[in-house]
């Protein structure tokens, strides 16, 4: 199937036109708006800094059903020795930073762009992209995750670990507590052994979407996430 070139109109092709490799499209911007109108589709962007912003639909989607979390009795004890604290949209950029100079194993630069950069630091600002951090016993940041939330449901982007489980445990806070607040979904993109580990699983596409667009149907919290709205 062809690739789309994406125009100025707000608009994207259907997610069942991707590639085998998921991807669906190139080109456009990272308006809020296109931002928006993606996720809402299923799709996301994801593309280095010498390349057209591409934008991908993946077929199997790699998920997170809140109920289905998985913590193993090592981490149960992270937790119980209190090795780490976990805060919600304290430090949004500084989250978001560290995952982009994070290195990755077979990873060359970062497909977090400056570009991008921008575009989350506005969704943040207007109430719909979150962060988790998570500090040690020196107050120093050591993990965290972004991403962004339509609904009930919740578009992991990234996240980063300097000290070992830091990122598990800011992983499982998250997902405790969007089981409180009655999410349906975590969207993790691609498969990872890390996240399989928690209880992620693959779907088909079409139920991701069906998934998805239940969770739309619900009111999403825009505004800065604290444990106690």
């Amino acid at each position: 199937m062809p690739v789309y070139q994406l125009s100025d109109k707000l608009i994207f092709p259907p997610p069942h036109l991707a590639e085998n490799d998921g991807l669906l499209a190139f080109g456009g911007d990272l308006s809020a708006r296109r931002l928006l109108l993606a996720y809402s589709m299923g799709i996301f962007p994801w593309y280095s800094e010498d390349e057209p912003i591409m934008w991908w639909s993946p077929n199997p989607r790699f998920v997170m059903f809140p109920k289905d979390i998985k913590v193993s009795k090592s981490m149960k004890q992270v937790f119980k020795k209190q090795l780490f604290r976990c805060t919600l949209d304290k430090n949004f950029s500084a989250v978001i930073r560290n995952c982009q100079q994070k290195k990755r194993v077979g990873q060359y630069g970062t497909w977090i762009t400056e570009e991008m950069l921008d575009a989350y630091e506005y969704l943040h600002d207007i109430g719909l992209a979150h962060s988790v951090e998570v500090w040690n016993k020196n107050d120093e940041l050591v993990g965290g995750l972004y991403g962004v939330a339509l609904g009930s449901c919740f578009f992991g982007e990234s996240m980063f670990t300097h000290e070992s489980n830091a990122s598990k445990a800011g992983y499982i806070t998250l997902v405790k507590q969007l089981q409180k607040w009655q999410f349906d979904l975590i969207d993790c993109q691609i498969h990872t052994k890390h996240l399989e580990s928690l209880g992620a699983k693959s779907i088909e596409r079409t139920v991701f979407i069906e998934s998805l667009q239940k969770c739309l149907q619900q009111k999403t919290i825009q505004k800065k996430w604290s444990f106690d709205i």
